[in-house]
């Protein structure tokens, strides 16, 4: 949803309003601007990953028929779960020495997952009874009945806290229709990666043997992880929902996690569908590369965009700007377009780890069209990179390219798909890899660009446009009441 008209609804705590506080009423009031399939989440601290999530879906009009057709349509919500809490998780973040969140107990989906009991629990003996019982009915897996010769959309998003997720069902094809909302050239896979922040829609055919059920199954990618796969089961009438698969849970499981030519031969697979092209400006007014690094701030582990580590602001720089509240953010700071990419080695660790924080923004002209080149990186481990899903508020943007290594500025830019790149609001940047997309500052506002991995964001990866505030109309007094706004 892109909140024209009413940037103040976009719903990001320091950025558009103040937190809503224990005990308030908080109304968002907004257009739905356009069908697709979307998500919401609350945008404070960690707090998506406690589970405050949901899935949007919105019909086209009547006079506008999409361009393929099903007989039904069904949700996939994938997320994983954490057993500690989110401040515990958050206190280990932002410690000396820091404490990784390490990774989730358990995937979900549709709100539903598994746990090995016989684990280590941190759960007191007397409660494990109740909440580790596979008999209890909350912990049935979620099942998806069809009919045979029947076809069904899938509506699948991801709202993981840490993970990339490959999502495959047993024995089917998957058809790819829909991604962020618009419509894709069709193409067919055996998995389908998804990464926190995005939405797909694929069409599934009831056609194998009916006689059985199939396992449908998450597992995680880009990352060695112990964490075992979600499974639900689809069930094909009239067999009965609780019949189990003949066949093994880990029998569906189809990449190998570092497989990460798979993963990038999808993304270049998505192409805007034939009919339904945006029209892609020919040049842009500004290019800017973004350095994804983990870094140290006086010895805080962080991770940072340009060698800066963000954090947001007591006041949230809608208001601050609106208002004109020039020491409510650092309003002086000259935000890095660009990084020494001559003499930076991507594929080694920092070789000076030390950043510096800021909460200063890119401020940008109205109806300016932005490239935005993410640069993947070396960590602070040796020979490690990691998946970084980058997500847009207010607006979408077109998908250029990706590509391995370091971005080439005058080479790289001579293999973007100008035909018929899809537009989308959350694209991954692939271990050492870079990930081109362009955008129009075409909606007044204030607006987030972040990772969308709930720790990677909360340690700083991150920054904020702005682009035509003075055509921003009165703020609601709803979204105020902290930092200098109290007054």
């Amino acid at each position: 949803m892109f909140q024209i008209g009413t940037p103040w609804f976009d719903g990001v705590e320091g950025v558009t309003q103040c937190p809503i506080l224990p005990g308030e009423v908080f109304i968002y009031q907004f257009v739905v601007d356009r069908p697709g399939t979307y998500m919401y989440h609350s945008h404070y601290g960690m707090q998506r990953e406690s589970g405050l999530i949901g899935m949007i879906q919105v019909s086209p009009p009547a006079t506008e028929p999409e361009p393929f057709t099903y007989d039904y349509d069904r949700n996939f919500l994938l997320t994983d779960w954490y057993h500690k809490s989110m401040s515990e998780k958050a206190t280990g973040l932002a410690s000396i020495p820091f404490k990784w969140v390490g990774e989730p107990q358990s995937l979900m989906i549709q709100g539903r997952g598994r746990f090995n009991c016989s684990n280590n629990l941190t759960t007191p003996p007397s409660l494990v009874s109740g909440v580790c019982n596979v008999s209890n009915a909350d912990c049935s897996r979620f099942i998806l009945t069809v009919i045979p010769g029947k076809t069904y959309r899938l509506r699948i998003g991801s709202l993981t806290a840490l993970s990339a997720l490959s999502f495959q069902i047993e024995g089917h094809n998957l058809t790819v229709v829909e991604a962020d909302g618009h419509y894709v050239e069709p193409f067919t896979v055996k998995n389908l990666f998804v990464y926190s922040g995005e939405t797909y829609s694929v069409l599934l055919k009831a056609d194998q043997n009916p006689r059985r059920n199939y396992w449908i199954t998450s597992s995680i990618v880009s990352r060695p992880a112990t964490t075992p796969p979600a499974t639900a089961v689809l069930n094909y009438y009239p067999n009965h929902p609780r019949r189990r698969p003949p066949t093994s849970e880990s029998s569906n499981i189809v990449p190998e996690w570092n497989d990460t030519r798979s993963r990038l031969a999808q993304s270049l697979a998505i192409k805007a569908r034939r009919g339904f092209i945006h029209a892609l400006p020919e040049n842009s007014d500004k290019v800017i590369v973004l350095l994804n690094t983990q870094n140290e701030v006086n010895g805080y582990r962080r991770w940072s965009v340009n060698n800066v580590s963000y954090h947001h602001p007591k006041t949230p720089y809608l208001i601050a700007l609106k208002q004109n509240l020039t020491n409510a953010f650092d309003w002086r700071f000259t935000a890095p377009e660009n990084y020494d990419s001559r003499n930076y080695d991507i594929f080694a660790k920092p070789l000076n780890a030390n950043a510096t924080t800021s909460d200063g923004i890119y401020r940008l002209r109205f109806n300016s069209t932005v490239d935005v080149i993410l640069q993947n990186a070396n960590t602070m481990n040796a020979n490690n990179s990691e998946t970084h899903p980058w997500h847009l508020h207010g607006h979408d943007f077109w998908v250029l390219g990706y590509g391995e290594g370091k971005f080439n500025e005058s080479e790289d830019p001579k293999r973007y798909n100008r035909v018929d790149p899809i537009k989308k609001n959350t694209v991954a940047v692939q271990p050492f890899g870079w990930t081109a997309l362009r955008f129009r500052a075409d909606n007044p506002g204030v607006w987030s660009f972040h990772c969308h991995i709930e720790s990677h964001f909360f340690m700083g990866m991150g920054i904020v446009f702005e682009s035509g505030i003075d055509k921003v109309s009165s703020l609601p007094s709803s979204i105020m009441g902290c930092g200098q706004t109290k007054r």
